[in-house]
């Protein structure tokens, strides 16, 4: 199944994801679930959230994959949505 994670930083914590860029796009890499991702920008341009498309069995994965993210155990993370999706265009 397809979900999107769509996260939203805490204020002023750019420092934290620039901080834990690599480690949160190895673990990407690592985990080989993620189809598509990037982060949301403010009205500045500067990254604020993330938005990430993903393949995996149940959103209990989704759920625990967002859990062991080095962006949510290094504090980054306000919030997280998890929403079955459903590709149609693309």
């Amino acid at each position: 199944m397809r979900v999107t994670l769509i996260t939203r930083d805490n204020p002023d914590s750019l420092h934290i994801r620039l901080d834990n860029r690599d480690a949160h796009l190895a673990y990407i890499a690592e985990t080989g679930v993620v189809e598509m991702a990037g982060p949301l920008l403010d009205v500045a341009g500067e990254m604020c959230g993330s938005m990430i498309i993903m393949n995996v069995d149940s959103i209990a994965s989704a759920q625990a994959w967002a859990a062991n993210d080095p962006y949510e155990k290094a504090g980054l993370v306000k919030h997280v949505r998890i929403k079955e999706w459903k590709k149609v265009i693309g």
